[in-house]
Parts: C-alpha cells; sequence; structure tokens
C-alpha cells in the first residue's frame, strides 16, 4: 500500500508574524529599490557624493583633517551615522502611510509594518558602511586599526534612536500634518550641529556643554573612535542616547497603540 503523501510545513508557517514581516520586506524592496532606474545604487551614492563634496571644500580651506590623514574618512565616520539615523525616522515616520492598503487585512498590524522598514533599512545601511567606507580605506590608502564593536554599537544606537524617533513621529506627522514641516525645519541644523565637520572635543567650552544633549552626538563620536584609536571620546554615553530612543519608542508607540485604527483612516 502506497505511503500518504506528506507536505512539508515551510520553516516560517508556525510564526506567521514573522511571514508578515517577510512579505512587508520584500515589497519595500521592490517598492524602494526596484521600480527606479538604478535602484540600491543611489542610496551608496548619496553619502559618496556628500562625503566628496565636503572633501573638496574642505582640503581646499585647511591643509589636514581634524583627525588623521584622510578628508573622506574623518567626514565618513560623521556622515554615515547621521544620514542612517535620519533614513530609519524618516521610514518608520512613514510607516502607516506607506502600508495604510495592508492595515486593513487582519493578518497585519502596524508593528509588522513599522519593524519591516526598520530591518531592511538596517541591512542597507549595513551595506553602505560597508561599502563606503572600504572603498575609501582601499581609496586614500588608509591604514586603519578598527574597532568592529565601537562600530557595531555606533550602528545600533543610530538605528535605536531612529526607531523611537521614527515612532513617535509617525503618530504626530498622521495626528497633526503639520508636524510633518516643522520637523524638516527643525532637523536642518542638525547636520550643523552634530559634529560631522570638526570632533565635539574642539567645540567653545560653553557651547559643548549644551551640544552634549544633542543624542547624535554621542553616536558620531562612538563611530569616530571606532576609526582613530588614539581618540578618546570620554564624552561619549551610550545610556543617554537608548534613554532618549526608549522614552521616544515607548511614548509612540503606547499613541500608536491606542490612536492606530483612526490614523489608518485619515
Amino acid at each position: 500500500m502506497a505511503e500518504p503523501i506528506r507536505f512539508r510545513r515551510h520553516p516560517l508557517g508556525r510564526w506567521p508574524g514573522l511571514r508578515t514581516l517577510r512579505a512587508l520586506i520584500l515589497r519595500e524592496m521592490a517598492t524602494s529599490y526596484g521600480r527606479s532606474p538604478g535602484g540600491f545604487l543611489w542610496t551608496v551614492l548619496e553619502p559618496v557624493g556628500g562625503i566628496a563634496l565636503l572633501t573638496v571644500i574642505f582640503s581646499l580651506a585647511v591643509r589636514v583633517p581634524p583627525m588623521g590623514t584622510s578628508f573622506a574618512l574623518f567626514y565618513a565616520t560623521g556622515l554615515l551615522p547621521f544620514l542612517m539615523f535620519l533614513d530609519v525616522s524618516r521610514k518608520i515616520a512613514q510607516s502607516l502611510s506607506f502600508s495604510k492598503q495592508l492595515l486593513f487585512y487582519p493578518g497585519v498590524t502596524f508593528t509588522d509594518a513599522i519593524f519591516a522598514r526598520l530591518v531592511l533599512a538596517c541591512v542597507v545601511h549595513a551595506l553602505v558602511f560597508t561599502i563606503v567606507l572600504f572603498g575609501i580605506v582601499i581609496y586614500d590608502q588608509v591604514d586603519v586599526i578598527l574597532d568592529l564593536p565601537a562600530v557595531v554599537t555606533a550602528f545600533a544606537l543610530a538605528a535605536t534612536l531612529g526607531l523611537g524617533t521614527g515612532c513617535m513621529n509617525c503618530f504626530l506627522m498622521r495626528r497633526f500634518p503639520v508636524w510633518a514641516n516643522v520637523w524638516s525645519i527643525a532637523t536642518r541644523p542638525l547636520f550643523l550641529l552634530s559634529c560631522i565637520f570638526m570632533p565635539f572635543d574642539s567645540v567653545p567650552t560653553g557651547f559643548r556643554d549644551v551640544l552634549w544633549y544633542n543624542p547624535i552626538i554621542h553616536i558620531v563620536g562612538m563611530n569616530r573612535s571606532a576609526f582613530y584609536p588614539t581618540y578618546r571620546a570620554d564624552y561619549v554615553d551610550p545610556v543617554y542616547v537608548l534613554l532618549i530612543a526608549a522614552i521616544l519608542f515607548a511614548l509612540g508607540l503606547s499613541l500608536l497603540f491606542k490612536w492606530h485604527r483612526d490614523l489608518v483612516l485619515r
């Protein structure tokens, strides 16, 4: 007697939430990188163009970079985590708008949409970090003693702060549409106030005490300390960054849990 045919269960079959997350990530990939010419290439070219511009401008003004021998490496170590924070927070803030139609299905929740965008953004920026920094090291022939745990910590802090800020903005931008314009204006000075152009230690003392409360300063300092062994970033406090991120995430998520049904209908 022939044995009955047995179908193997899909590895994610027991975890419907993971299947939903995977489907949302694939949709995000197809939408964000599959429809435009160049796709992922533009994600790499954006920081490369910014770093190249900063390198040209400041190399004409000063002879040596503030740290090391490579202008490009110095600006990359500050610009890449900054751009990651902005991109992660922006993508998560747009989660409800981006997945609005899918949220009407019972198997899809707004937290699935948030974490799908977070996972994909982290993977993309990990690739960008690797490609850009490796390219600079090869092109400028820089001898780097890399502190990999510090790089991973800076990367994780940027992702966590982006998650918390994005969750809070996700609620505010859907509940109060004018907040999108307010946030856009408020974040423009961050490019100048996040020590991308100069080390935190070179900022005047009076202004430095105020600037310390910008959590991005700590992320940039952590990342730079990973590439410059002689740079002592004693001012960096990862716990402070995590505390800010946790407060924003908890507050934003609690507001979304309460209002997400009304916000999706807007």
